[in-house]
């Protein structure tokens, strides 16, 4: 089996074929200007390492320069992404004179939840929010980059042994 994953101008092949893998690369270098870039470490915002239990994935540069966009300028960093006291309704509070930071914010956190499933929930709470935040959405959103702050190396484990095992790096969950 060969896979390829392309994106714009970025792609990835990969399989369990590497003479099929060396005949494709051979196939796309003869009808287009590409090089290899050897082992997969980066892709997407996606950081890929390897060890000899499996492969990680985090987001931690994406995640670090997301908290250098936002409006946190402390060091606060939250234990859990969303306090579970929270109920947040359409009609919390003033609304927020400009929404565009709070719609940058949940969308680029969306796409942190490719590798961190554990603030998922806490996106979908807030983006419901998004034709109308207001500043009490706004704080929760800020809690959320609290807690991300606070595990910026967290992301995804798949172990080598068991391709169908999914483990989240540097967190427990006890449900």
């Amino acid at each position: 089996m060969v896979l390829l994953l392309l994106y714009v101008d970025d792609m990835i092949i990969t399989g369990d074929d590497s003479t099929g893998i060396s005949d494709l690369q051979q196939y796309l270098k003869s009808h287009f200007e590409m090089k290899d870039l050897g082992n997969l470490s980066y892709f997407l915002d996606l950081e890929v390492t390897s060890n000899p239990d499996g492969y990680n994935l985090s987001q931690a540069k994406y995640a670090s320069d997301l908290i250098s966009r936002s409006v946190i300028t402390d060091t606060n960093v939250a234990s859990t992404p969303l306090d579970t006291n929270v109920k947040l309704t359409p009609s919390d509070g003033a609304l927020l004179s400009d929404p565009n930071l709070y719609r940058q914010l949940v969308g680029s956190l969306a796409y942190l939840t490719i590798s961190r499933p554990d603030i998922a929930y806490a996106i979908h709470v807030v983006s419901q929010f998004m034709s109308a935040p207001r500043i009490a959405h706004f704080t929760v959103v800020l809690r959320i980059l609290r807690y991300v702050k606070g595990t910026l190396f967290h992301g995804l484990h798949f172990s080598i042994n068991s391709p169908l095992i999914l483990s989240l790096l540097g967190c427990r969950l006890g449900w």
